[in-house]
Formats: C-alpha cells, sequence, structure tokens
C-alpha cells in the first residue's frame, strides 16, 4: 500500500512523541539519542547554545528560543534577528577555537557539512554535540520535533509541526486533481549548469508539487551542459536566486539564447528564493507551496494559497 506524505507525517508524529515519552524516563541523566542514532547527554535546560548550521540557527528561532543561543555559523541570516549573534565559522569550516570561547553547553550539530572531526574535537572538551540528520520533508519535521524536547520547546515543536502538515495535505489535495505532470527543470548553478537529481529537497518538493523533475535518475547535483538542455526539453525552468551570482534578470536572459526550449518560448523562467528550497527548516514548505503556484498556477491563484509559515 502506498502512504500519501501526510499520512507518513502523521505516523512520524506519533512515532516521535512516543520516543518524548520514552526519553522523558531518563530525563534525570540528560541522556538523548540524537537523529544519527548517537547516545548523547545534553543539559536539562541548555542556556548557551551554539548552532553549527543556518537551518539550525533558524529551527531555534521558529522555536522561540533564540535566547538560548550564544553562536552561529555564517550565513545564519533567517530571521533577520539571526545576524547578530557571534560567528563561528562557516558550516563547513568551524573555528574550533570561537565556539570553546563562547562556553556552550550544548552544540546542535548537522551531519551534512560540518566536519566530523571538529565535531569530536567539541565533544573531547566536554561539550555535549546533538546531530541532526533530515533527509526529507518528513525527517525535518522529526528534526523540529527532537529539538523541541532538547530545547524545552515540545508544544512549540508540535504546533509548528502541525502547520507544516497542514498546507502540506493542501497542496496535496489540490494537485490531486490534475491530469498531466509539466516537466520541470530547476538549476542550482550557473558555471556550470547544476541541478538536482535524487535524494534531495528540491527533486522531493518538484513532485508534491505536481511537476516531473526533468533530472529524476541522476546524482544529486548532476552537472550539465546547453546541448543537455536541449534534449530534457523542460516546460518549466526554476532557477535558484544564488545561481552563479548572477542578478535575476541576467538568470533569466542566460536562457534567452535557445528559444527553441519550451519553457522559453512559453515564458516560464522563473527565479526563486534559494533559502526555500536548501535549508532542512520549516520554510520547505513555502517551497512546495511556491513550486506549486509556478507549476499549476491555475489551481493554486484560484485557491489564494498561503504563502507564509506562521
Amino acid at each position: 500500500m502506498k502512504f500519501s506524505i501526510s499520512q507518513k507525517i502523521a505516523g512520524i508524529t506519533v512515532l516521535v512523541l512516543i520516543a518524548f515519552l520514552s526519553i522523558s524516563s531518563i530525563a534525570s541523566a540528560g541522556s538523548v539519542i540524537d537523529q544519527v542514532g548517537r547516545n548523547v547527554v545534553v543539559p536539562d535546560n541548555p542556556q548557551r547554545v551554539v548552532a553549527l548550521a543556518p537551518s539550525i540557527t533558524e529551527i531555534v528561532y521558529d522555536l522561540g528560543q533564540e535566547k538560548r543561543l550564544v553562536g552561529a555559523t555564517q550565513f545564519s541570516t533567517y530571521p533577520e534577528g539571526a545576524k547578530k549573534i557571534p560567528r563561528v565559522g562557516s558550516y563547513v569550516r568551524l573555528d574550533l577555537e570561537k565556539i570553546i570561547a563562547l562556553k556552550p553547553d550544548l552544540c546542535l550539530s548537522s551531519r551534512d557539512g560540518n566536519p566530523k572531526h571538529i565535531v569530536e574535537r567539541i565533544e573531547e572538551m566536554g561539550i555535549p554535540v546533538y546531530v541532526i540528520d533530515p533527509q526529507d520533508l518528513n525527517q525535518t519535521m522529526e528534526t523540529i520535533l527532537l529539538l523541541g524536547k532538547v530545547l524545552q520547546a515540545e508544544q512549540s515543536a508540535i504546533k509548528l509541526v502541525d502547520n507544516m502538515r497542514e498546507r502540506i495535505t493542501r497542496v496535496e489535495s489540490l494537485v490531486a486533481t490534475i491530469r498531466e505532470r509539466p516537466r520541470v527543470f530547476f538549476q542550482i548553478d550557473a558555471e556550470p549548469l547544476v541541478s538536482a537529481g535524487d535524494n534531495t529537497f528540491i527533486q522531493e518538493l518538484i513532485e508534491l508539487a505536481g511537476g516531473l523533475n526533468t533530472t529524476s535518475g541522476e546524482k544529486s547535483y548532476p552537472l550539465f551542459i546547453w546541448e543537455d538542455i536541449l534534449i530534457l526539453q523542460p516546460e518549466i525552468v526554476i532557477i535558484s536566486s544564488m545561481a552563479g551570482g548572477m542578478s535575476p534578470a541576467q538568470l533569466r536572459k542566460a536562457w534567452q539564447q535557445w528559444p527553441q526550449l519550451k519553457a522559453v518560448s512559453s515564458n516560464r523562467i522563473h527565479v526563486v528564493e534559494a533559502d526555500i528550497f536548501d535549508r532542512p527548516t520549516a520554510r520547505l514548505v513555502k517551497g512546495l507551496e511556491t513550486l506549486a503556484e509556478i507549476i499549476h498556477p491555475e489551481l493554486f491563484h484560484a485557491n489564494e494559497m498561503k504563502n507564509d509559515n506562521k
């Protein structure tokens, strides 16, 4: 039997809540299992938290726990207040000395990006490190629930995930009525052309939004030349705002040299905000809604799709 993402989410929510009850039984020891399966002893009420990835910083803010943050990484720019938090390097090049100097009682790390040897050095200094590892939308919601437990913000986490689930379900119900799925090419970078293949948030969101990813079946981030694009013949092109460090106008203009492409001839070239597609946070749902409106405007304009993640 094939389950919809909303059904899967509901199941995950129940399982994580059960896990919360199990964790509570050993709360006196402060021992929890992080998202990579490690047993981590965390403070019962952490007061000095360093977030080692922009996505983690954003989730902490979403949970209303930003007062706990004493450090964050470069590019932790959302929400606005995150820009004021002291920096500890980039999430792929962490500055160990700066982290230690902040005297954190807990570090929140991402397996995808944070150097393992730095994480191990932090732990050797007696600082607990809780690692997250979301690989898809379901696991992103699981991450939010787990961090809610660690930061004593369970109710905020449940409320946030419930909101995400409601919005995903709304997209699913509208997309369920479509007969055709347009071919979509998502451009991540410009020189060279980089797209998103299997095992990426972008592919998952395209499919949920009622599109066909033209690079499905490829490795996660395949490279292309323009002649490849002519063969793929996308009907819609969606470009990350971070591609090539170029302006939206420049990014769109680059595609105009290929009028034989359906996406160009039908004027379906769109530039979108990068962060709502590549950061495992609640804003992924905004990315889903944005894609759905672009791919199926006839459905979503009529239904006044909500584009907030409150």
